[in-house]
This record gives C-alpha cells, structure tokens and sequence, in this order.
C-alpha cells in the first residue's frame, strides 16, 4: 500500500463522470469528492463515455536491477547455460554476465520467496506468498491484456518452469498453501521425482509432492512441521526418503515411510543449542553439515541425529550460508562478512575473504564459473570472485522503500533514491551503477538540473540536498518545515527550484546562474493536505500541484500567488506531467479509484504516451492525451508491491519504474 493512507469505503461506482460543455469542466470523483478538471480551449464535441484504446507502442522488461537478500536463502545458484538465477519482487532472473544479458521468468503474481533447482539443472521451481486480498479484491480487468490473475494465481503457490525456454511446466499448491511457500527443494538420487515444499502459515506444514503427476502434480503427504520459523529444507543426497529441515530452535531430521512422514529431532547433546539453524549443506561424503546463530558448524554423520563433530567459533556471529564445491571443499559465509575455506576434514585451508561494509554480511554462497564464487549479500547485491583475489559487485540494489526517481537530462542514465540512505547513478546502457553516495537521511524525491552538474534530492527530515555529480560533495543543504519532501522539480530555464512538501507547501527557491546560491522566493499556501506532486509550465511562470486530498492548484511561480481562476490557465503548455490528476491525465485512474491508486505518472517527452504506477503492483502504459476516463492501457506485471515512480529517459526509448517495498527498480524498453 503507499504512502498515501487513509482509504474508506466509500463506493465510487455510481458516480459517473459528468462535462459540462458551457464551462469546459470535466468533474471526476475520488472517493466521493468531485474534482473539476478544465479542458483546453480546443477540445471540441468531448464525450467522457467515449473509450480510449491503448497505444501502438508496448514494453519489454529489459533489466531488473536489485537481489532480495536482505530476508531471502537458498536464492542464487548458476546454471550450466551460463546464467545466474535468482529473483527480486515477483521477477526471476536469469543474468549472464559475460554477455550482459538478462532473462526474466514473469509467471509469478506476488512476491517469490524461494527457488529450487533440479538436478537436471534445467528445471526451477520457485514459490510466492498470497496476494493481498484487499488489493486483489480490486484488481482493475483490461480488455486488451490478459485478465488479472486475481484469484486463483494470488494464492501461495509454487511454479515449476523451463529455465531454457522459460515455458511454465507445472502450477502446484494452488489451495493447498496458506500463507506463503518459504522452503523448496527436489529430491536427488532419484532424478528429482519429489518436491519438499513448506508453507510459511503458523504451523509450517511441510508437503511432499510427484510433482510431474498432471498439471497441478500430487500431493503424496503433508504433516505439521513447527510453530517456529523453518528457514531451509534439503533432500539426502543418496537418499530420496530422508529430508532435513532447520530453523528456530530445530534441526529435523524427516523420513518418508508409506507416504507419511516422520521426524526425529537434532540432538546437540554437550553442546550449546542453538538459538536458530540458519543453514543446512551435505559434504560430498554424505554428512550433513549445519551453521547456526552462535557461528558455530556441526557435522552429522549419515544415518544420525547426534552431533559427530563441531567446529565452535567459526565465525563470528551466525553463519547464514554453506555451499559444498565441487573439489570436495567447503565454504561458508555469515554475518561477519567473512568467507572461509575448510578442507573434506572440515579443517581450515586458511583461505578466507571479508566483503567491504557497504555490501553487508553474506547472505548465499554458490559454486560459479571454475574456482569462482557467487555471493549474495544481506544489502541485496551480488558479488562474484575468488578467495584469493578479490570480489567484485555484479548487481547493486536498493534495500528498503524506494521513491526517488529521476532521468538524466541529455544521457541514458537516470537516479534513484530510497529510505535506505542510498542515492544510485544507474547507466541503462550497462545495467550498472555509475557511483553510489550514502546520504545522511533518508530519501524520497530527486531531480536534476538541466546541465546534470547538480542533483537535489529530498530527504524524510525535511532536508533537500544539492549535490555535485562530479565529485558526489553535497554542495548545499537546507531545511524547509518539519515533514518530509514528496516532490521536488527545476523550472525548465534552471532559474528555480520548487518542492513540495508534506506540510502542504510549496517551497520556491531562485537559483543563480553558476547554481551556487538559492534563494528563498516564497512559499506556495493553499493546499490542505500533503503536496504531492508538481509541474512546472514551459516557460517557468506557472507551477501546478496535486495533493493528498485530491486538489488541483495552480500558482504564479515568481510570487508564490495561487491561481485562483483556473480557466485562465487551460491552455498553458507543461513541461511536464507528473501531476496524476488533470484534464489530459484523468483517464488513468481506474473506474471506482480511491485516490491512493495512481502513485505517480510521467509524460513522454514525444508527449504521445503517458506511464502511470499503481498500487497493485503494476506499470501502465496509455496513449497521450489520456483523457477519457475509460481509458485502455497496456498493463504489466513483475513488481511485487506498490509501485511508486515512473520516468521516461530523455529520448522516451525506456521508461524506469521503482517498486515500493520491493526495492526493485525496472527497466522496459519501449518498442
């Protein structure tokens, strides 16, 4: 759900839209309140029960920057095609980064929580959490896409699919899971017959399932499993009737007798038990080997819940990740950022490696390329390299709630910003960050200026930050009010900056012509809820504004006055469209909005087509003039939460959007 609280019940349905051809007035409404929009003085003979079609042009998924490491395990693995698999918001991807290309799985509807792959290397499973039902139970149907998969496919579920031709083979558990699959894995010995499934519901109900019997596969048994969190599951290596499951204060050993199943626990005897068991791997000669919180590796030996060999202290807090190499060694990984080597004796080779601060602790190991290691980091990024030289990051993310949006004036590149502290210069044309500066607070808006030598980004504490792209140095750095800032936007002559606020102002600042002084103009008073967004006319005289409550002002930008006979300005020309509520934009709010539906929009600068993002996890792409109220659009799924911006690059040839709590940012090609 976005910022934007505060929903009713109020039914909007009844309330059609009404024109009024005397005035120009198109009146919409938004949970119940009417909000008049002015028409252009050229619309002539306007019908708002006219429906609008959808653009010629269409989206491709092009690139997804981020990992989801921060709270996801058994994620990362390479596959013999070259490719890394892993998933982020409701995406699976499948990078090669020798080619520098990515495949994306789109069959999922929400969030993936965690993936399995068989041992023939080519097939997936993943599996998701429930779609929530109060969204879901709104879900707009679009004539020209396939319809919304609000029902059936928003239950927890699990797909098995083709990671060659990227076809979905099987759809399991449709009814079966209750809350979110958490733990897969396939069986082994038996050429992966079997699926081990665990459903992240308050008993952690663990499945077996022949998943090739039919469409849906067959559920051969499933038993509580605990009331404690499970967070990984595997099947012995050479022996398809024993699966070992970990979690909070557990290690389950579980055999497979006349279809049930039955556990035995861990017994850690001297040894202290552990608060968690964090992880799980087999060494080549079939024991099983397990990390827990206290750092420590225990070794149990085939056929036994009894511990047979520890290794105390080695890491220092918990061990998050073990991976079994193909030479018969071992590595594993935890929250000291370190990396460790221990030989087939489960002694130290004395190779190890510490990842730098700013990728965080090490979430996931994984065999790459010969000697190459893959690792997955609680900041979500992943790095690849050897133990004995260094790593390097192949994919940087965002790791908390992610607003901040804006395209580079004259290049391919465009910037992000989030809570997390972080602003990102992303180049879409390498899929990588230019440079990445953390911020003293939190961000939530961000713009360029026209000659891309400053960015100002707008912080949570009210704070807006002008900062070199150069050199990364925050040249200025000034507070206006006490709540954070929604938008902040440059005139299109550079000659001043407007931010809007959620005190319900609009603070105007002068800026010089070297951009090193900004003086303070006024402030735009008028709104009665938070500003939202902002756009400034084409030749810097006018601003208009959208807020929290759905109002629609319009301001004198050199004296901070408002508007207050909006028809005057009907025929202004905008710089931009970034207001979601307007004459030109009102049909990209789905029949019965409540107002908070519609997060962000943004114009192409060919002005013929206009994006929106929407709190149902979905990136919409309309024709320009969109101004018909029953407005068709190109719909298209990947995020998993609220998506909350959307901005064309300067030559419209992709548009970027950013995910909310999903801390994914997209990239579609516009074809």
């Amino acid at each position: 759900m976005s910022s934007l609280s505060g929903r009713n019940t109020v039914s909007n349905r009844a309330k059609e839209p009404t024109y009024s051809v005397d005035d120009g007035i198109l009146r919409i409404y938004l949970r119940g309140r009417a909000v008049n929009l002015y028409a252009p003085s050229s619309i002539i003979d306007y019908q708002p029960s006219k429906a609008e079609v959808p653009p010629q042009e269409t989206l491709k998924l092009d690139w997804v920057y981020g990992y989801r490491g921060r709270d996801a395990r058994c994620n990362l693995y390479l596959l013999p095609t070259g490719e890394m698999v892993y998933f982020i918001a409701a995406v699976v991807v499948l990078y090669n980064v020798d080619e520098q290309m990515q495949r994306h799985y789109l069959g999922h509807t929400d969030d993936i929580k965690c993936l399995a792959v068989h041992p023939d290397k080519i097939t997936i499973a993943t599996g998701q959490v429930a779609g929530h039902d109060k969204k879901e139970g709104r879900m707009r149907h679009f004539p020209s896409t396939p319809r919304c998969r609000a029902g059936r496919d928003k239950q927890p579920h699990i797909r098995i699919w083709d990671s060659v031709s990227l076809n979905t083979l099987h759809i399991i558990g449709i009814g079966d899971f209750e809350r979110s699959v958490c733990c897969l894995a396939f069986s082994k010995v038996d050429g992966g017959q079997y699926l081990c499934a665990i459903d992240e519901a308050n008993e952690h109900v663990i499945s077996l399932w022949d998943w090739q019997k039919g469409e849906k596969g067959q559920k051969i048994t499933e038993t509580k499993s605990s009331t404690e969190p499970v967070l990984a599951a595997e099947f012995h290596p050479c022996d398809s009737n024993i699966i070992v499951t970990c979690g909070k204060s557990q290690l389950a050993f579980w055999t497979i007798e006349g279809g049930t199943l039955t556990k035995k626990l861990g017994v850690f005897e001297r040894h202290d038990k552990p608060k968690y068991v964090t992880c799980i791997a087999y060494a080549e000669n079939g024991d099983l080997i397990t990390g827990d919180s206290n750092g420590n590796l225990f070794v149990w030996a085939r056929g036994t819940n009894r511990v047979s060999q520890a290794i105390t202290n080695a890491h220092e807090g918990g061990i998050f990740s073990i991976c079994a190499m193909k030479d018969g060694k071992l590595i594993t990984g935890g929250k000291d950022r370190r990396i460790i080597e221990w030989n087939s004796s489960y002694k130290p080779t004395g190779l190890e490696h510490e990842i730098p601060e700013q990728y965080g602790s090490v979430r996931m190991l994984s065999q790459g390329k010969g000697n190459m290691i893959i690792v997955g980091t609680t900041r979500n990024c992943i790095l690849q390299g050897t133990l004995e030289l260094k790593f390097s990051a192949i994919v940087q993310g965002h790791m908390d709630e992610l607003w901040g949006l804006a395209a580079h004036p004259s290049q391919h590149q465009f910037l992000s910003c989030g809570y997390d502290k972080n602003l990102y210069l992303w180049d879409t044309l390498t899929h990588s960050a230019v440079w990445v500066k953390e911020l003293p607070e939190g961000a939530h808006c961000a713009c360029f200026h026209a000659s891309s030598s400053i960015v100002v980004v707008g912080t949570v504490a009210a704070r807006w930050l002008v900062i070199d792209t150069n050199t990364r140095d925050i040249l200025y750095s000034h507070t206006d009010g006490n709540e954070q800032l929604e938008c902040i936007e440059f005139s299109p002559d550079s000659r001043y900056l407007a931010i809007g606020s959620r005190d319900n102002y609009i603070y105007v600042y002068s800026v010089n012509e070297n951009n090193t002084k900004f003086t303070r103009i006024g402030r735009c008073s008028g709104h009665s809820s938070f500003v939202t967004h902002i756009d400034w006319s084409s030749d810097s005289q006018f601003l208009q504004s959208n807020s929290g409550d759905y109002e629609v002002l319009f301001w004198n930008a050199a004296t901070c006055k408002q508007v207050t006979s909006p028809s005057t300005l009907r025929d202004v020309e905008w710089a931009t469209h970034n207001c979601t509520l307007g004459f030109n934009v009102c049909g990209i709010w789905p029949e019965g909005a409540d107002g908070t539906d519609v997060n962000a929009c943004t114009r192409s600068h060919k002005e013929n087509l206009v994006a929106s993002a929407d709190d149902f996890g979905k990136v919409n792409l309309y024709k320009y003039p969109c101004c018909q109220p029953k407005s068709t659009p190109h719909t298209y799924g990947g995020h998993s939460s609220h998506v909350t911006n959307v901005r064309f690059l300067y030559d419209d040839s992709r548009l970027i959007s950013t995910g909310g709590k999903d801390n994914a940012i997209m990239q579609w090609e516009v074809i």
